[in-house]
């Protein structure tokens, strides 16, 4: 009797598709890249960066940066999640964006222990808490509580996050471990700010390459603590939104509250803060960040 000819498996795929299916990682940070550094082009080529381009780009700063953010990482979130996972891929994405059923506990670290960590790392800097300006308490607290989920979407944490913690950092976790996987995409988010170290306007202090070699380890070290929030809340991205959120709207505040130059004039203090709570995450989970293997989705 004649047996069964055997089952061949699925010829892969070719084209585009293929290439982005066979480098999900690759695909998906060469399209963030790409996307925003091309969004922001027309202002670190104006006159407010190199010069290139004859006009005021500080003038469209407001526009082309969240244009620049939902074009890079978000987009290529969804593209590199349709193209791997395909629909059912895409929702499960739209589910851990929204996933805020997670412990209390979370949201009290995210709102108000980061914040702690800001505010502790920046008064032991010289000068600083001499300098502190009572007076702008209220304008502070309002930045912070009313106008801080407006910057969730305008400063890049909802749009930022979609794809370095939605997209990259599961795929990373898997592919290099929780920590090793942490760095890499702590460094390859903040050299994908490059071009705005051209523009003296950004807000974040800069100047010379040791700032950027700087907000690099920032970077990082952010990282980890933004993984082990995201690794014990069931991955979810909502809460590497709002702990992404509470950084920036607790380090601007900083500014105002202590404007010696010791914070003014650089990241010093936010890069000593998160340096020791990164490290102290690294030390008391055995660098597992929180991590389980189950759950994970997507591949590799």
């Amino acid at each position: 009797m004649a047996t069964a000819a055997p089952v061949q498996p699925d010829a892969p795929h070719g084209g585009l598709k293929g290439l982005l299916t066979r480098h999900p990682l690759l695909s998906f940070f060469a399209l963030a890249y790409a996307l925003t550094w091309l969004a922001w082009s027309p202002w670190y080529l104006s006159e407010s960066g190199v010069g290139l381009l004859p006009f005021d780009g500080d003038s469209l700063s407001d526009y082309l940066n969240p244009v620049a953010l939902i074009l890079g990482p978000t987009l290529s979130a969804f593209i590199m999640t349709g193209a791997t996972e395909g629909k059912d891929g895409v929702r499960r994405l739209l589910r851990r964006i929204v996933l805020w059923r997670v412990g209390f506990g979370w949201y009290l670290f995210v709102l108000l222990g980061i914040p702690a960590i800001v505010v502790l790392s920046t008064v032991v800097l010289p000068g600083a808490l001499s300098s502190f300006d009572a007076a702008a308490v209220p304008t502070t607290l309002f930045l912070y509580v009313v106008a801080g989920p407006v910057f969730l979407f305008i400063g890049g944490p909802v749009f930022e996050e979609i794809g370095w913690r939605g997209f990259a950092l599961p795929r990373l976790q898997r592919l290099y471990g929780p920590l090793a996987g942490t760095l890499v995409l702590g460094a390859l988010w903040g050299l994908w700010h490059l071009p705005l170290f051209l523009i003296p306007s950004w807000d974040t202090p800069h100047g010379s390459l040791l700032d950027i070699a700087l907000f690099v380890v920032l970077a990082m070290s952010i990282a980890i603590v933004i993984t082990w929030v995201f690794n014990n809340t069931k991955q979810s991205v909502l809460l590497a939104i709002l702990a992404h959120g509470s950084i920036n709207s607790a380090a601007v505040s900083m500014y105002a509250l202590f404007p010696a130059h010791a914070v003014t004039g650089g990241i010093t203090n936010v890069a000593i803060g998160f340096g020791l709570a990164a490290l102290l995450v690294v030390v008391l989970t055995r660098g597992r960040l929180g991590y389980r293997e189950e759950g994970d989705p997507g591949a590799v």
